[in-house]
Parts: structure tokens; sequence; C-alpha cells
């Protein structure tokens, strides 16, 4: 692996016009293809395998032209104080609005509060729904719009009017200003790390380019894959991150050899040989965790896993080439490691420039802390796993759900129509659910259908169970039921559970099929389906990426050890987003308007991305003690090495992860602010607690047993040289035979 990747890197350092044009070029063609590209239709959301799939499809079947997918809106009025609704004026003016809203072309029906009994007991607050023929998100902007603007007359004459349903969903928005932020952090760390503005351009270019390229490729086949919003939102997040950070990596080490005085060609073929391996091992790590989503069968959350894995490929394989051209065009504004920049005693600088760095870091803060942790790892290891343990706790109130209108900000008019409704009606009326009833086996259909309305009526924090509507064939009806309680409430969900466990008792006696769906059911499948396959998925990911570290650290305790402390640094940052997002500590300071459950996908989210990360952070650091310790260095000794070596660099990675990730807590959307606040805290908890302390007390208390590895399998792993351990002899035999091999291709 290293001798291809040295080969590849002075290939790339030389033919370093050929390979940027061809990097350019695929920046250009994915550009077009996105500029070009049809805009994105309907991005389904089915969760196969569920009871409310399952109604969704026979919906789709039994009610053909109904719309079953079709996008809803609500428009909430409220009388002025002292007026109702049901007064003569405030009644014109509404039926003045649906009439605007039935003239719309994608409009299916627009119901009349007054015919519907959609008017609350007090007369001051009723609602008016909207059907249309296409999903929400497909709907036309006229037809949005026109939406929006509906309530307009009524709000100038004096009606409090606001608007909610899925018709009013839009992309969400990352953050822009966010993700300003989080570059520029990210250029001011790289900076100080690797000590010119130069250098530090070089990795924020490449991630430029790499997620360009990614976030290009998925917008131009977003409409024939059905990729939604956030697939692209995931891959930016992701591919800016680990983009940064593998490009560091390279550049850092680069920087290194030329410390040691070889020649930038010969520098940068050792750092893509050497880091570059370390790269390569990472980013599998990191595209195994989001490819493996798919186990969960959820196609949203799998095209998620592969789009955010592919800009993951994208960015190493830059890394691997591009980094090199780039060190090439860039020749001596690059310097070597620890080479001071003043003008003056140039040459004495020159020829001490092997010495001086090591000395330098031999009194930094990363070697002083190794010391440190070698002399007592016991109590630095246990102050690690209480202080983690202590910040999971919270994870055992975990409530699962998924994010609805009652999260959005209260700026929104979304959110005030949600609050309207639920004081004029009760919380339960923003989240009806809908029942289906397959009698089609039943031998009195209409008794059958009577059997399930009484049941249900008799359930506990039932308010509502409308008449059944039947369909033409008479043998499927659909009920709606109006809970007590708020959609993402436990009430509703044991309502649900309720409802099905009647339905099955109802089966027995007549036959029919009883099926709960709507948005509120699929929200509770949705997120039980996530939490039947966390266990299955964390067992595929942890272990496929324990068998790639053990090929690469060759050693049974090292990668136990990095699964198990991922699982703590995961552990404490779910406790960390369930003390911010569902109980409200910091949540002001955060931006967290309305605490609620914590998004389904959340747990199994955290577990794919979060470990592809901390991977990340095991393989750089452990590699170069691996490599210390091969070359002949004490357990301890090859510690202290990677800490002198990779210590500060890992810091810089996590720290421009970290920023990347916290642009995105700018997000007005809960969903999006939740994950880059989880991922950025994540990302905090492994690098500097559990790589940075946890790590190294474990290596110095094994000692030698840490690269135990059995000699059987020793034998039977194949040898990828990820410490480089082959190009000492490449090196020798090329500056044997090749004059050349050391000459300066780039001049100042």
């Amino acid at each position: 692996m290293a001798t291809f990747l040295y080969k590849l890197g002075r290939l790339a350092f030389r033919r370093r016009h050929f390979v940027a044009l061809i990097w350019v070029a695929l920046l250009t063609l994915a550009g077009v293809g996105a500029a070009s590209a049809p805009a994105p239709g309907t991005t389904s959301f089915s969760i196969p395998g569920t009871e409310a799939q399952k109604a969704f499809d026979l919906l789709e079947q039994r009610f053909p032209g109904a719309s079953a997918d079709g996008g809803t809106g609500r428009i909430v009025f409220k009388a002025p104080e002292g007026e109702k609704m049901t007064d003569a004026d405030n009644k014109a003016i509404v039926a003045k609005t649906t009439k605007e809203l039935s003239d719309g072309s994608e409009v299916v029906s627009v119901t009349d509060p007054f015919t519907t009994n959609a008017v609350s007991e007090d007369g001051t607050v009723a609602y008016t729904s909207v059907k249309y023929d296409v999903p929400g998100m497909e709907l036309a902007d006229t037809t949005r719009d026109a939406l929006e603007a509906a309530g307009d007359d009524a709000r100038a004459a004096g009606l409090t009017v606001d608007i909610g349903g899925d018709a009013l969903q839009a992309a969400a928005e990352p953050g822009a200003a966010g993700e300003i932020v989080g570059l520029a952090l990210a250029a001011v760390v790289l900076v100080i790390t690797l000590g010119s503005l130069v250098a530090a351009g070089l990795p924020l270019l490449t991630a430029i380019i790499g997620v360009g390229i990614g976030v290009s490729t998925i917008t131009a086949l977003a409409n024939a894959l059905d990729l939604g919003d956030t697939t692209s939102t995931l891959a930016l997040m992701i591919g800016l991150a680990v983009g940064i950070d593998y490009a560091l990596f390279i550049v850092s080490r680069y920087r290194g050899e030329l410390a040691d005085g070889r020649d930038r060609e010969e520098a940068a073929g050792r750092a893509t040989g050497t880091a570059g391996s370390a790269v390569v091992f990472a980013g599998l790590t990191v595209v195994i965790a989001l490819a493996g989503l798919a186990v969960v069968n959820v196609p949203m959350l799998t095209k998620m896993g592969l789009a955010a894995a592919g800009t993951v490929v994208v960015a190493v394989l830059i890394a691997l080439t591009m980094i090199p051209a780039l060190l090439g065009y860039a020749g001596r504004t690059i310097r070597p490691a620890g080479e001071k920049r003043t003008s003056r005693k140039k040459k004495s600088e020159k020829s001490d420039n092997a010495e001086k760095p090591q000395a330098a870091a031999k009194a930094g803060l990363g070697t002083r802390w190794a010391h440190f942790v070698i002399r007592r790892p016991a109590a630095v290891l246990l102050l690690g796993v209480v202080g983690l343990g202590a910040i999971a706790v919270p994870v055992t109130q975990l409530e699962l759900g998924l994010p609805d209108e009652g999260s959005q900000p209260t700026s929104t008019t979304q959110r005030r129509a949600y609050d309207l409704l639920s004081e004029g009606f009760g919380p339960g009326f923003n989240g009806p659910l809908m029942i289906v009833v397959d009698a089609e086996k039943s031998d009195d259909p209409k008794a059958a259908v009577a059997t399930v309305t009484d049941g249900i009526k008799g359930l506990k924090d039932v308010v509502t169970v409308t008449p059944a509507a039947f369909n033409k064939a008479g043998d499927t009806a659909t009920i709606t039921v109006i809970p007590n309680s708020k959609p993402s409430s436990a009430q509703t969900e044991d309502l649900v559970h309720a409802i099905r466990d009647e339905g099955a008792g109802i089966k027995a006696d007549t036959g029919a099929e009883v099926l709960v769906t709507g948005t509120t059911a699929m929200n509770i499948d949705f997120s039980q389906k996530l939490n039947d396959a966390l266990i299955p998925y964390l067992g595929l990911v942890v272990g496929l990426a324990f068998l790639l570290l053990i090929v690469v650290f060759r050693s049974i305790l090292v990668p136990l050890k990095a699964a198990l402390g991922f699982l703590l640094s995961v552990l404490a940052a779910l406790g960390a987003v369930v003390a911010v997002f569902q109980w409200g500590w910091l949540g002001g300071l955060l931006g967290v308007e309305e605490t609620g459950p914590i998004m389904s996908m959340m747990p199994i989210f955290m577990v794919g991305v979060v470990f592809g990360l901390a991977m990340d952070y095991e393989v750089f650091l452990v590699t170069r003690m691996r490599e210390a310790y091969v070359h002949g260095e004490t357990p301890a000794q090859a510690i202290v090495t990677g800490f002198r070596h990779s210590s500060r660099v890992v810091a810089a990675a996590a720290v421009i992860m970290m920023a990347v990730f916290g642009g995105f807590i700018t997000s007005s959307e809960q969903m999006i602010k939740m994950i880059g606040f989880g991922l950025a805290i994540a990302v905090f908890f492994d690098a500097f607690v559990v790589r940075m302390a946890i790590v190294p007390a474990v290596l110095a208390l094994l000692g030698k047993k840490a690269w135990w590895l059995p000699k059987w399998l020793d034998r039977a792993l194949p040898n990828v040289d990820v410490e480089g351990e082959g190009l000492k002899a490449l090196d020798s035999r090329n500056s044997d035979s090749d004059p050349d091999n050391y000459r300066e291709l780039v001049r100042a």
C-alpha cells in the first residue's frame, strides 16, 4: 500500500498539470450536469415492512384518484377579540378564501369549516383543509404562493390567519452564514497548524473542489434517483469535514518530510505513502459506516448514506492525487516543519532544519501530555471514562420521534398555526390518525367497520372518531381518529398500539384487517424500525471496521479498544443531545425554541457517521505510534513519538471538523441543527477525551500486549504496510539507480 501510494504521489507531483486538469474537468462536468438537470420531483418517503406503509399502499390501490400521497394545507382562522368565527362577516371572509383556493390547478378539495364541524367550541377558531393531487414537495411554486397568500384578505379584515401542512415544506437551509463562519475558523486553524497561508489554502481548496463534485453530482442525479435536500446537506457536511482533514494530514506529513532533508518530490511521495495510507483506511471506515445505513432498509436513509460515502471517496482520491500536484505548484512557499520565516540567518536555519523541529517538539504540549499520561495512566483512564459516563446519563431518558410543526420556530406561520389548532381544538388535531379497514375478506364489511368504530371510541385518549368513508367497491373504509395528545407524545404512541391491538381481535372475529397510518403513525413506525435496526447495524459496521483495523494495526486489543472508546463517545454525545434538545439545557444559547423528542434517526445516524470519523483519529494517531514501535521503540516511547508527530495535527483536524459541523447549528431547521450539534460534540468527546486521553492511557497500561497478534493470524493477514516499511528499501534502491530522485523539480 505505502509503496504504491508513494509512486502515485510522486507521479502526481511530476504530472501536476495533468492531474489538476482532470479534477477541474470533473468539477466542470458535475457543475454542468447539476445546472442542466431537471428540477427534482417528489422525494417519496417510504418505510417498507411497516403497517403504516402497508395501509398507505392499500389506499393507493383501493381509492384510485384520491391522491393518498397528495400534499395538504391547513388555514387556521382566529376571530378578533369579542367576535366569533360564526359571525356573518367572518363567515363571508372564510367563504371567499375557500373559493379562491378551490380555483387552484393542483387542488383536489377545500373543506368548509362550517359544514365539517371545524369550528372550536367557543367559536373563536376555525380551520380549512386543502388537499392537493401531488405531494407537498412537488407542488408548483405558484400553488404554494397561492396558499401562502390565501389569508391576506382575511388578515386585512382583522382575522388572525396562519397556515400549516406539508404543502409549505421547502428545502432545509443549513445556514449559509454558519457555514462561512465554520470555514473561516477552519482556515484560521490551518494557518496556525501549517504555518503559511499557501499551505493552509491547499486543504480548503481541495475540500471545496471535492464537495463541489460530490454535491453537484447529487444535484444532477436528484430527479432520476429521487434524492432529497437532506442528502446534499449530509454530503456537504461530511465532505467538507473529511476533505479538509485528509488533506491536512498529508500536507503536515509533507512538511515533516521536508524537515528531514528530503527534496520536494520525494517528500510528496513519502507523505502520500505514509499519511496517505492512513487516509485510505480512515476513509474506508467512514465509507463502511455510511454505506452500512442500507441495512436499515429505509430508502431515504440508504440514499443519504451512499451519497455521503461517495463524497468521502472523492475526498480520499483528491487528497491522494491533487494534494501532491498542488504541492508541486506551491514550491518553496510551503516550508519545512519548524522552519522560521525570518529572512536573517537563512543558511544556518537551513543546515539546522532537521534538528530544530525535533527539539521544539520535545517541549511541545503533545509530548508533555503524553509523558503525563504514561506516568498516571490509571488516573487518566478513570477520569475519562467516568466523565464521559456522567455526560451519557441523559441517554437513559431518551425519547425518540420525528419533528413536526410544533418543533418549528415560533416565528414561522406553521408553528403559529399548530399553536392555534391546539388552543382551539386540542393538541391531537395536529396529528390525526387514519384507520384503514380492509374488509374484503369479511362477510359483512359494514358491520365489521362499525365494530372497529365502536371499539376505537372506547379506547383511552380518543377525542373524536369520524364516520367511516367507504370506497366504491364497499370493501375498504377509512376512519379518522383525533387523539387527546400531541403527535409526538408517548400517549399518542400508546393509542396507536392500542388501536392495533384492538384490530387484532377484530380480525379474528370478522376477518377485517385494521391498519393505522397517517403522518403520526408513520413517524412511530419509522422510529421503531430504526430502533430494531440499531443493534444489527452496529454489529455490522463495528465488525467490519474491527477486521479492517486488525489489518491496519496487526493487533487484536488496539481495534477492540478503538471500538469501545467509540461507543463511549457516542453515548456521551447522545446524552448531550438529550440534555439540549429534549431537556432544554443551553437551548437558548443554541437557538432551540422548542424541546421535544429526539429525532428518531439520530442514534443510528450518529453511530454511522461518528464511528467513521472516530476511526479517522484512531488511525492517524495510533498509526504513527505503530510506526515508531515497528521501528524499534519501546511501547512507552512509541506513545510519545506518536503524540509528538500527530497530536497537534489531530487536534487541529478535530477543531476543523467541529467548526464545520458547528456551522450547521445556525440552521432554522431543527433536524439540521440537531445533527450539527450532535456531530460537533461527538467529535470533541472522541478526539480530545477518547483518542487523546483514554487511548494513550490504555496503551500505556497494556505495554507490549497492545500489539499482540496470534502468529497464525499474522501469517493469514495481508501486509498492507501502513507504516511505510517498504519505502526504506525502495528509497535505497532509487537513490543508487536514479540520480534524479532527489532533484528539486520546483524552483521558487
